[in-house]
């Protein structure tokens, strides 16, 4: 061992002749601990917030959607044809969108209306697998002499507004009617509630409702068309450029927009919250590098009389510098090791057993997402160990320029 790394290691396990400066030591390693174990579950419940909403829309949105410039796609199934031979495309189906207002016998509310085809792969509806969807997204259809009525999947929110359930008729009003004598009339059509879904965001279950394309495209009148294709890919965070490849294959009139465009401002939100959040609980940090600063001002001033020693034996300035920044890197080390296990640890047991639980009719999630990232983890750690390395910069400096003939005289 160099004999630097044994003198500072000497000073880190003698006794202090002023118990104020073992204080502040003390109190040095706390603020350390404390910031990074702070930094590490804010951090992992950030992470954990974005990656359920990320979860929560690809279960209601497409990855890439492909529309046409015309209005409509006439030959979708052509196009689909050509898009699910593109490399990393997994499926693509069909659909029809719009909206509308649904009326029940006690209440009336706006809706965005998705008509889908539920023997196509790849539609992404919440709770409902494909079989499910064929059973609950039924056409009109004539059984026996007798019109059954076609199926409506509602979201939640937006069947509690209406005051419905499943088994119950609502009416569904289109702006897309005809011309009468008396002038424009609304097509208004009957529905039977046949599911309810959940997809986590208030925004898509107080307005999203499904229905079959087949019975979507007559509401609008677009013969065999739709409004728009879903494409599912491989590898969600290539959409941008799988999305790119897919206008470019398809020309005009097509254009896409993929989930990270359709999401742009809500994500970067996000991102912006979790650095503002890093920032603030790193000046925890900093404010106990103040006190690591101030342990090796004081810790200089009375070891005067040992660093002129020191100096008259030989010892360089590099050496003196190398004793003091050994020692509050030493401090900063442990602060930082205890503040990563205790992160770690307070993320592990916020994961298994959801000790904080949240009003579902207030927040998106009834407990608190943790999601904790290796990266994040040696980001924070590296974070920390750079400050506290800073603040010994300067006590240091000072101690390596002390005149040791001065010290000796008055130490």
């Amino acid at each position: 061992m160099a004999f630097e790394y044994f003198i500072g290691a000497r000073y880190l396990r003698s006794r202090q002749k002023q118990a104020f400066i073992s204080f502040i030591t003390f109190l040095s390693v706390a603020g350390v601990t404390v910031g990074v174990m702070a930094l590490i579950i804010v951090i992992a419940v950030m992470s954990g917030a974005e990656s359920y909403f990320k979860n929560q829309i690809l279960g209601v949105e497409s990855h890439i959607i492909v529309r046409s410039h015309n209005g409509s796609i006439e030959n979708y199934q052509k196009v689909i044809r050509t898009l699910e031979e593109t490399p990393r495309v997994m499926s693509a189906a069909p659909f029809v969108y719009t909206q509308v207002m649904l009326r029940s016998s006690s209440g009336l509310s706006g809706a965005v209306l998705r008509g889908l085809d539920p023997e196509a792969k790849g539609n992404p509806v919440k709770g409902f697998d494909r079989e499910m969807l064929a059973q609950k997204l039924n056409p009109q259809q004539k059984i026996d002499g007798e019109i059954r009525v076609p199926g409506i999947i509602l979201g939640n929110e937006l069947a509690a507004k209406l005051g419905v359930g499943t088994g119950t008729m609502v009416y569904l009003i289109s702006p897309r009617g005809m011309m009468s004598p008396i002038g424009h009339m609304p097509t208004m059509k009957r529905f039977k509630v046949t599911g309810t879904f959940e997809s986590g965001f208030y925004e898509y279950d107080a307005s999203l409702a499904y229905i079959h394309i087949q019975t979507a495209q007559e509401l609008l009148k677009i013969g065999d068309a739709a409004t728009g294709i879903g494409v599912r890919i491989t590898d969600i965070y290539a959409a941008d450029e799988i999305s790119g490849q897919i206008a470019d294959n398809m020309g005009f009139p097509y254009w896409t927009t993929d989930w990270m465009q359709m999401n742009r401002n809500f994500f970067s939100a996000l991102k912006l919250e979790k650095k503002a959040m890093f920032i603030i609980l790193t000046l925890i940090i900093l404010v106990a590098a103040f006190n690591i600063a101030s342990t090796l001002i004081m810790m200089v001033m009375g070891k005067t009389r040992d660093i002129a020693i020191l100096k008259a034996m030989g010892a360089t300035h590099r050496s003196i510098r190398k004793i003091f920044v050994f020692k509050g890197t030493v401090i900063g080390a442990i602060g930082t090791v205890l503040g990563t296990v205790m992160g770690i640890g307070g993320c592990i047991l916020l994961k298994h057993y959801k000790f904080i639980e949240l009003p579902g009719d207030v927040y998106y999630f009834t407990t608190l997402p943790v999601e904790l990232a290796v990266l994040d983890v040696i980001i924070i750690v590296a974070a920390a160990m750079g400050i506290c390395f800073l603040s010994t910069i300067y006590p240091a400096y000072k101690a390596s320029r002390l005149n040791p003939v001065e010290a000796l005289r008055y130490g």
